[in-house]
């Protein structure tokens, strides 16, 4: 039994996060996009004194989608096993399990673990600030689609993925495509309809943030590359 199975059959059901959670609340509107059968774009927006000002547009098909060229070929140069913090509907999770690769996929909504199992993936239902299945024994750690921005806490968030993998494992990170980016906000999901979540905090970062905090999380900034408009990084654990 692989690492990723035994998580799904040992693990007990995940308790409530005390944290605002991603598109949680009010509408709904990230369960009720996943949960359609014709996908619309979900706006990211910033909450500033009350208003909401438009950041992200969100392809909530892409996240339905299998994994691209550009997904593939970042998964076809980690190791296993793969946590996907963040997992979504499960696109990642689908290409690295067809490539052969030990998988598991997080995420805090019961509407993305729920359409990722109707598709056979091996999911569970959980915060990365809580209890993960398997901690410290993961080799590879990914945060793609934005999920950098998970906790509104870079360095929390890149502080407990640390924790996750193994002493010489590494967490693979999408970036903002523009390198100087280093922003932490409130924010609100809105879809086309309107209906908005509770406001939650999130992130966005470039390579020069990430680069400049490496070293004091015992991560070394291995490899960065972009690739069809997206922007990534590999982070090695280090000993000191």
């Amino acid at each position: 039994m692989s690492i990723a199975e035994r998580a799904t059959s040992s693990r007990p059901a995940a308790a409530a996060s005390p944290h605002a959670l991603f598109g949680a609340g009010g509408s709904e509107p990230y369960a009720r996009a996943l949960r359609r059968s014709e996908q619309s774009p979900l706006v990211l927006r910033e909450s500033q004194h009350g208003t909401l000002t438009s950041r992200i547009t969100m392809d909530v098909d892409r996240w339905h989608a299998d994994a691209d060229a550009t997904d593939l070929a970042l998964l076809g140069a980690v190791t296993g096993p793969v946590l996907d913090i963040g997992c979504g509907p499960g696109r990642m999770v689908r290409g690295a399990a067809a490539l052969g690769l030990d998988v598991l996929g997080i995420d805090v909504s019961p509407a993305a673990i729920e359409v990722a199992r109707a598709s056979g993936l091996t999911v569970v239902e959980a915060s990365v600030f809580e209890e993960v299945p398997n901690a410290g024994r993961w080799h590879t750690a990914l945060l793609v689609d934005g999920n950098i921005g998970i906790g509104g806490d870079v360095i929390a968030l890149l502080e407990r993925c640390r924790e996750l993998i193994t002493p010489s494992g590494e967490i693979v990170v999408e970036l903002h495509v523009d390198p100087t980016t280093d922003r932490e906000y409130i924010a609100s999901l809105v879809d086309s309809d309107g209906g908005a979540s509770e406001l939650f905090p999130w992130a966005e970062v470039g390579l020069d943030r990430i680069a400049h905090l490496a070293p004091q999380l015992r991560l070394a900034l291995r490899h960065a590359w972009v690739s069809e408009g997206r922007s990534f990084c590999r982070l090695v654990a280090t000993c000191t």
